[in-house]
């Protein structure tokens, strides 16, 4: 085993917590900050704690945000009338890159997942049924097409449906620049249950 120093083992130890990273990633990015100015570094670490102290929860949506309400939920270009739902703040970056969303946001913070002790009361339903004041026409439910998002749709509809809101969810299908023959009979069965008319 290579003998390290205590302080870039630490280093390591540390990016290799990060979503993604393993060991010899992790090992790589440390040593690449040991080959950088020492300015480059401290500007880093100082971004990286910049981040920790500016940005906390949209009290609305529960997206991540350094203004409170965000700049979405305070937007009045916004269609009030349309919630999309989803489970990270990551997904509102991923659908507000398409351009085509006008509607607002509403963040979970996670999906459902009893294996993993996580239910109802660990992700942010009580703040989207307070959000639902008679302005709100329809809520889209945008989880990620798994196990965990398949068991948030069904429970978020159950309880969305009784309450006068139209329930959608999006749709699913093959990706752009994919061939038939290559995708799984799950995916095939959504393609062909989304189907729209031309």
């Amino acid at each position: 085993m290579l003998h390290t120093s205590e302080a870039l083992q630490q280093l390591i130890d540390e990016f290799a917590r990060l979503p993604g990273i393993g060991r010899k990633s992790a090992q790589r990015i440390a040593l690449h900050l040991l080959k950088q100015e020492r300015e480059d570094v401290v500007r880093m670490a100082k971004a990286m704690v910049n981040v920790k102290d500016r940005i906390r929860s949209c009290s609305v949506c529960c997206n991540i945000t350094e203004e409170d309400p965000c700049a979405i939920c305070s937007s009045t270009k916004r269609d009030r009338t349309i919630i999309c739902v989803v489970e990270e703040p990551n997904d509102v970056i991923a659908l507000e890159k398409t351009n085509e969303f006008r509607g607002l946001y509403h963040v979970l913070g996670g999906s459902l997942s009893p294996l993993d002790g996580v239910g109802p009361d660990d992700i942010k339903t009580k703040e989207l049924l307070t959000r639902l004041n008679g302005e709100v026409a329809e809520v889209i439910l945008a989880m990620n097409p798994n196990v965990e998002g398949e068991a948030t749709t069904i429970y978020l509809t159950r309880l969305l449906k009784p309450l006068g809101v139209r329930v959608s969810r999006i749709a699913r299908g093959l990706p752009v620049g994919s061939d038939l023959e290559f995708a799984d009979e799950a995916t095939l069965t959504r393609a062909l249950e989304g189907r729209i008319l031309l």
